[in-house]
């Protein structure tokens, strides 16, 4: 039983860590938490379900469509929100005052849109299982553990491998010195959102994948991944992947042994024992030295 939940947790922590990469990511450079992630989530979810209620009810495929929707959706939020703030050298308050406003007013129009009923993918994986002595792991746990895994090992490559990603990084001490070294920053920055809201579109087909399509799905799941950055260390990449997986196995353990009822509560109970312990979070670095 306790394997058992452990492997649940890592499966829901793995998702988180998608989106809490793309929290830290974006705070690495900018300073400011992307209020607006949540959005990159949701519509991803209902491309790839859209996809395949009308073209074709093929997972794969919608998976691609979904990713490709996320970082269409994560483009125009920098393009449009943040980037005339940029030009104008604006406050960071008014960053997050931004995205929170561009959260809302998307979900409010999804809602419009589509209404706030649950969807279902046409395909999915299921109900199949796969047994390892007398433990029982769902297909999608699996899937979603994989492709959780290979996608943050890909990132960690390009940020590791990479002329840009020794550009992000090197932003991540200071964006001034970087743009002065002669690094276009803007497309940096665009760079980064579409790293962040890549991670984001693959997270919300698994999460459609997993669970269900509903509009508010990218603000519930993101805000559970924003903790996980806060529990891991704003800016630190290791520690928003170390916070997620804390919080998926934490939840997983809450609600099997004491009550469903009080896992959201338990994740911000956390968040909030961190915050008084150790307000940099448990890998969190001096302010320049973040990535």
């Amino acid at each position: 039983m306790l394997l058992q939940q452990i492997i649940n947790g890592i499966s829901v922590g793995s998702i988180y860590a998608l989106l809490a990469v793309g929290y830290a990511l974006i705070y690495s450079i900018l300073n400011f938490t992307n209020f607006a992630h949540a959005i990159a989530v949701t519509i991803a979810a209902f491309s790839c379900f859209w996809f395949q209620f009308l073209v074709t009810a093929d997972l794969p495929s919608g998976l691609l469509v979904g990713i490709a929707a996320g970082v269409i959706a994560g483009i125009l939020i920098e393009s449009l929100a943040y980037r005339p703030l940029l030009v104008k050298k604006a406050r960071r308050l008014y960053f997050m005052i931004a995205g929170l406003g561009v959260s809302i007013m998307c979900e409010n129009l999804m809602i419009i849109c589509f209404s706030g009923r649950i969807r279902i993918y046409p395909a999915g994986f299921g109900d199949t299982t796969v047994s390892l002595g007398n433990l029982s792991i769902g297909l999608i746990d699996l899937a979603i553990l994989i492709i959780s895994v290979i996608s943050l090992v890909c990132v960690e490559f390009y940020l590791q491998k990479t002329r840009t990603g020794l550009a992000i990084r090197a932003s991540a001490f200071n964006l001034e010195a970087t743009s002065l070294m002669g690094v276009d920053t803007g497309k940096l920055i665009l760079t980064v959102f579409v790293i962040a809201s890549l991670l984001a579109g693959i997270a919300g087909v698994l999460l459609g994948a997993k669970y269900t399509t509903y509009t508010s799905l990218g603000t519930f799941m993101t805000n559970k991944a924003f903790i996980a950055a806060v529990v891991g260390g704003l800016g630190s990449l290791p520690g928003a992947v170390i916070g997620a997986l804390i919080l998926g196995v934490a939840e997983a353990m809450v609600s099997a042994y004491v009550s469903t009822a009080l896992r959201d509560l338990f994740a911000y109970v956390i968040l909030i024992v961190v915050l008084l312990i150790k307000p940099s979070g448990l890998l969190g670095k001096p302010e320049g030295d973040k990535a």
